[in-house]
């Protein structure tokens, strides 16, 4: 082991301390930092290299601590981390803000008619449904047809949502119907990720005590954590679909608009992208990946197991999910 590191340092978990808020932030921008799409694949393939050797007790000569934790996110933002597989670029979580902020941006822009909405809804959910495969738990795999039921059902929530709105705001302030789009992606956030994970709900999801011993699966837990996901990707998107209506609605009324309409798109994919960069991640960090929950909230039949098997136990642990 090379003298310039420290011998336990455990690059499975992430370098801040995640029980506290700006721990959990400072790890989420590292993750969702869209240069990590810019890398080639052999900067990908050395910072992979560089972890595996250093879980196998094998460093660099030189490498710093620095470097390291560099590696590992590089490694972390490109490779899933069940089945070790090169992920889809654009399904990967450097890649959420360049494409929420293009996507966002152009259903904010073009949501007043129908082909419009449904064209851009449906992007959207198509964009979605390749996130939520591409970051798929390797624990509890979707089927194809877990994937396409999801998809199918947010799109047509997500059209239906955006259309009725479209036409009930008809006859109220134009600056109200720009907040279809954002009720038309909550309305499908509410119904894609629960399909998305389906199974969890069914099965439940693995639960283990603070030093990640398995305990069990639990569905309560599995509820708990997808209800996390779904507040914290709709809160995601607040931000970027609730500030650039108030702006645009401003900047429309003044004369370079109405001389350059062409810029009203470019512009508004900006303000979204702005407001995304510091959404993303804080949101995400809103609660602990390793979520908890009292053992006296699980099934019955898992609270009698736990409490004849690890009598000490009052919490048990579990992965949140994205």
């Amino acid at each position: 082991m090379s003298a310039e590191l420290p011998k336990n340092i455990n690059v499975k978990e992430p370098r801040w301390d995640q029980e506290t808020m700006s721990g959990r932030a400072k790890h989420f921008f590292t993750v969702t930092d869209p240069r990590n799409i810019l890398l080639t694949n052999e900067q990908l393939d050395n910072a992979k290299k560089i972890i595996h050797n250093y879980r196998q007790g094998s460093v660099s000569p030189g490498l710093t601590e620095d470097e390291l934790w560099r590696a590992k996110y590089i490694y972390d933002s490109a490779f899933h981390p069940d089945t070790g597989e090169k992920m889809i670029l654009i399904g990967r979580m450097s890649a959420q803000v360049p494409m929420n902020m293009t996507i966002t941006g152009c259903m904010m822009t073009f949501y007043k008619t129908t082909p419009a909405v449904i064209f851009w809804q449906w992007i959207n959910q198509s964009f979605n449904a390749i996130v939520n495969y591409t970051n798929r738990s390797g624990d509890a795999p979707l089927t194809v047809s877990q994937l396409g039921t999801a998809y199918v059902s947010a799109t047509t929530g997500a059209v239906a949502t955006a259309l009725g709105l479209n036409a009930l705001t008809k006859r109220v302030s134009p600056l109200i119907g720009r907040f279809v789009p954002f009720a038309a992606v909550a309305a499908a956030n509410c119904i894609n990720i629960p399909l998305m994970r389906q199974r969890e709900l069914k099965y439940g999801i693995p639960v283990t005590d603070e030093n990640d011993n398995r305990l069990g699966e639990s569905t309560k837990a599995a509820q708990q954590a997808i209800t996390q996901v779904v507040i914290s990707r709709i809160l995601m998107a607040a931000p970027g679909m609730a500030i650039p209506p108030f702006i645009m609605n401003t900047l429309e009324k003044r004369a370079f608009l109405k001389r350059f309409p062409w810029m009203n798109a470019p512009i508004q994919v900006g303000l979204v992208g702005f407001c995304l960069v510091f959404a993303t991640p804080l949101c995400c960090a809103l609660f602990p990946q390793k979520s908890s929950i009292s053992v006296s909230r699980l099934e019955p039949e898992l609270q009698e197991k736990i409490r004849k098997t690890n009598p000490g136990v009052e919490r048990v642990y579990f992965n949140k999910g994205l």
